[in-house]
């Protein structure tokens, strides 16, 4: 039994070898000249103006919240998409429409609260 899992321990033996290797070998062999233009931060050809760790607003924050939110959705249609068809042949296809749809009509409701208090607007 303990036999069937030897092909997971060698990909993780060699995935770590390989994650060591790709760490180790460049600081051993990369050049150590380090001078002030070096240690400066570098955004996108623009030298910087203020400190990088300021304070941003906490809408940043909701928007990606709200983004994770409704891409996770997203993740879960995929697989419901992909066995719709099996699920039509082998059921009616009401059994599988009623779940997908109370999920659809919760993320729903959750987008039109969301819309209603502001959230999505940028003023």
């Amino acid at each position: 039994m303990a036999i069937d899992y030897l092909p997971l321990l060698i990909v993780l033996i060699v995935a770590a070898l390989f994650a060591a290797i790709a760490l180790v070998v460049p600081a051993l062999l990369g050049p150590h000249r380090a001078n002030k233009q070096k240690l400066e931060p570098y955004e996108s050809g623009i030298i910087p103006f203020s400190d990088a760790r300021r304070r941003f607003p906490v809408k940043f924050y909701l928007v990606a919240m709200l983004f994770i939110l409704f891409d996770i959705e997203v993740i879960f249609l995929y697989p419901w998409a992909g066995v719709l068809r099996d699920l039509r042949d082998n059921y009616s296809i009401w059994l599988a429409l009623a779940p997908m749809g109370f999920f659809l009509f919760v993320l729903i409701v959750g987008l039109l609260y969301e819309w209603k208090k502001g959230a999505l607007d940028w003023k």
